[in-house]
């Protein structure tokens, strides 16, 4: 099968996948391929044109979801099998559905998150999901079936779009105790911080607006942030925290509406700011009158250091909105988080909350209340933050024996990740497919980038991995890093951390 790609940028910026797509597809057509005939492997494809495996598996995807082609595990990959119509007559032309603009830039967002395969003996070093066998269920089963006792049918009922009263007043008198000085009024609850995320967003951006945020950020905020038609600005991450310097450039913009963080065990690099590194934050927030959305989604996760005090702690004019989740603490099933807000920024949040799914679910918010009332969320935290903290350990000794000279790494005091650097210039995203097939899985740092561009470093989580699968999984990675720079990788070495 010939397949005519030009490699040149086109003038409408299309996606490279996307022009592979369509390369493949004329091709099809051109040639007079048969239904059924076999296509290119991804990795035949991928080697002829010169590109990453990853993109000519997302222009497959692509083309399947169009109907073009269709794979078989094992088999391969074909011309699409064309169904015919009852009768004699051709079978209709498929559907082919015109999408608003903005949610086809979100389906090639989302095309080009890393894809990890059949991995089911991999070491899970990729993904920020608490380890299930850690999970309280019995202890939150008799929460629930108290709950649904004493509520009787009105926990059936929708809901306030503010939520269940007694777990707002639970997390008050929790984040009181966090140095965030809030009353239960004050919260408005939601489908875990990830609706938080979207919620505050809409609160001060309109489509085309700007928001502003971290290099590297959470994956998923940039997603919210497409989703909505909105653009970003990134300021670059330091060791110490955002660079305060170009945030103060950044703010200074007129068209930046909003300034996202994670200043508290930052996805993906797992640091956390100092106090006075915070103040100075807000001091460039309020000169510029650019509000602060604080992601606090891991604050209950702290297992070494001292506390320090949220931004939104620091903050008496009520410029921060603070985000918490128990999607990390807990389990994300529970899907509850909480977004705090003052007078009339908590007011839109409720005129949004009512616009988007009139209520959450009761029973499980209530269940919440009694899970936490009860001591029962305090007791697993203090089982969970043990835990978390050897694991910690097991990893970071388990990079310091395996990692080349010069790779860099972070020793975060709680959450989940800690955030690698490599010391050559390698695209990480280069070294997945032969990490999953080495059985370990991490996470790209290109997917952290507001742009996508390549980045030597990739987030590990200890999550999901247990010591021993640790110290398994650095030496399998360190395995593919070594083979990769002895296949020609640019080598060159700095002194060790």
């Amino acid at each position: 099968m010939l397949i005519e790609w030009n490699r040149s940028p086109t003038p409408d910026g299309q996606p490279v996948y996307r022009q592979i797509a369509d390369a493949v597809r004329a091709a099809i057509e051109a040639q007079g391929l048969a239904r059924g005939a076999r296509l290119p492997t991804i990795r035949e494809l991928a080697a002829r044109l010169g590109v990453h495996r990853d993109t000519v598996a997302t222009a497959y995807e692509a083309l399947a979801s169009d109907g073009v082609i269709e794979s078989a595990v094992g088999r391969g990959t074909f011309v699409a099998e064309c169904e015919r119509a009852p009768g004699n007559g051709p079978a209709p032309e498929p559907y082919s559905p015109t999408l608003a603009p903005v949610v086809e830039r979100l389906l090639d967002f989302e095309r080009a998150r890393p894809r990890f395969g059949s991995a089911r003996d991999a070491v899970a070093m990729h993904a920020l999901v608490p380890d299930p066998s850690l999970y309280p269920a019995d202890a939150f089963r008799r929460a629930l079936n108290r709950a649904l006792s004493q509520g009787g049918p009105e926990l059936l009922l929708y809901g306030s779009p503010q939520g269940h009263p007694g777990l707002r007043e639970a997390l008050a008198e929790r984040m009181r105790a966090a140095a965030l000085p809030v009353q239960a009024d004050d919260l408005v609850l939601c489908h875990g911080a990830s609706q938080g995320i979207a919620l505050a967003l809409r609160l001060f951006c309109a489509p085309g607006d700007i928001v502003a945020l971290e290099e590297p950020t959470y994956n998923n905020v940039l997603g919210a942030a497409l989703a909505l038609g909105l653009r970003t600005a990134a300021v670059p991450m330091r060791e110490d925290g955002v660079d305060l310097a170009v945030l103060e450039q950044t703010l200074a913009r007129p068209e930046v509406k909003v300034f996202y963080t994670i200043p508290t065990f930052h996805n993906p690099m797992g640091t956390t700011t100092d106090v006075a590194h915070r103040r100075a934050l807000l001091d460039i927030a309020h000169r510029h009158g650019v509000p602060v959305i604080e992601d606090g989604y891991e604050m209950d996760l702290r297992f070494a250091g001292k506390p320090v005090p949220p931004l939104a702690g620091l903050d008496p004019s009520g410029l921060v909105v603070h985000l918490f989740s128990f999607s990390k603490s807990l389990f994300p099933g529970a899907r509850v988080g909480a977004v705090s807000a003052r007078g009339r920024l908590r007011e839109a949040l409720l005129a949004l909350k009512q616009a988007s799914d009139l209520s959450d679910a009761l029973p499980l918010q209530a269940a919440l209340a009694e899970f936490v009332a009860d001591g029962e969320y305090d007791r697993h935290l203090a089982k969970l933050r043990r835990v978390l903290r050897s694991r910690r350990d097991a990893l970071d000794a388990a990079l310091e024996k395996h990692m080349p000279d010069g790779a860099r790494w972070t020793a975060p005091d709680g959450g989940y990740q800690v955030w690698l650097e490599l010391p050559d210039a390698v695209d990480t995203r280069d070294l997945l497919a032969d990490a999953v097939a080495a059985g370990v899985l991490f996470a790209p740092g290109a997917q952290f980038h507001h742009d996508g561009r390549p980045s030597n470093a990739m987030r590990l989580t200890f999550a999901m991995a247990d010591e021993e699968a640790l110290e398994l999984g650095a030496q399998r990675l360190a395995r593919v890093i070594a083979s990769h720079r002895s296949n020609g990788s640019p080598g060159a070495h700095h002194a060790p951390v």
